[in-house]
């Protein structure tokens, strides 16, 4: 059965090497960046089941955290050049790659956009729960989303801290985080805006299945905009939880996803998240769409991966 994790990342060195340059602290605020396998794609060759594929995204030191306008938009630039260039020379291993814009200059994000479409090797772009302080669904950040739904790119939720807060943690944080970010997207109607947009929640959609009921009798008017997000499979095993996120969202809306290489010292959960999947009381045929069919229906009909 063929494997595609849709939520796979890298630090590719020249663009690490300029974020260090401009910050040589990085290291100090972010300990993932100590990951061998994130940074070294030989290291991380070596590793590779020789299987499941990755659409790989950059780990989270963006460029709009650190410089202007200008500067953070070359920088995008050229780190997407760098992964497709990864893409490129590790296609067995790395099919596609998901872009990166400089979300402090909206208009050379939507410019990149267009260089992102026109790519073979890039089929979409990575944001955040929040940007320099802003919320995803902010209306500064709408055409940029517009324009994702009217290109057909997928857009890679991934969460990150809110700095307002003092008690962020690694464990709850970054589930609150996108639960928060889908109900900030739901209640600015980007549904109803733009419902061609192919939105991929990480982390299983966090806290929203569960808390189903919740939504149901509070928010009844917008109850269903949630069950329009795709989710990934990334929470570390658990197969009742991914039960319920299959159970909520939809089987169709569920993409096999690692996190890789986090998790899972050294090169990620993709064995535990397998089983997990594996261990599902679903038919293979089911199945198949988590691991690989949903996305393929995604990227417009199913490209030959």
């Amino acid at each position: 059965m063929e494997k595609i994790d849709v939520f796979a990342h890298v630090l590719l060195p020249n663009y690490y090497g300029k974020m260090l340059n401009i910050d040589s602290t990085i290291p100090d605020s972010y300990a993932f960046t100590n990951i061998e396998t994130l940074k070294d794609i030989g290291v991380r060759r070596k590793l590779w089941n020789g299987k499941t594929k990755q659409i790989i995204s950059y780990a989270n030191i963006n460029a709009e955290d650190y410089c202007d306008r200008e500067e953070s938009a070359r920088l995008c630039r050229e780190a997407n050049e760098e992964l497709i260039n990864l893409v490129r020379e590790n296609n067995d291993m790395f099919p596609y790659g998901i872009g990166m814009l400089p979300f402090n200059n909206v208009e050379e994000s939507l410019h990149i956009l267009d260089e992102i479409a026109s790519s073979k090797e890039l089929v979409g772009v990575q944001v955040f729960t929040r940007h320099l302080g802003k919320s995803i669904a902010d209306k500064e950040y709408l055409p940029i989303l517009k324009k994702c739904a009217c290109l057909g790119l997928l857009v890679l939720l991934h969460p990150v801290f809110d700095s307002r807060k003092p008690d962020n943690n690694i464990v709850f944080s970054w589930e609150y985080e996108l639960s928060q970010a889908m109900l900030d997207l739901v209640n600015a109607d980007i549904f109803s805006k733009y419902p061609n947009i192919k939105i991929i929640v990480h982390h299983a959609g966090a806290m929203i299945p569960f808390f189903a009921g919740r939504i149901d009798n509070i928010m009844k008017d917008k109850k269903d905009e949630f069950k329009k997000f795709y989710v990934d499979t990334s929470i570390l095993g658990n197969t009742k939880a991914l039960e319920l996120a299959v159970y909520y969202f939809g089987i169709d809306k569920v993409l096999y996803g690692t996190d890789a290489p986090f998790g899972i010292m050294p090169n990620g959960a993709t064995k535990e998240i397998k089983s997990a999947i594996d261990e599902l009381p679903f038919s293979n045929e089911d199945k198949e769409k988590i691991y690989s069919k949903n996305l393929l229906r995604l990227l417009e009909g199913g490209v030959m991966i």
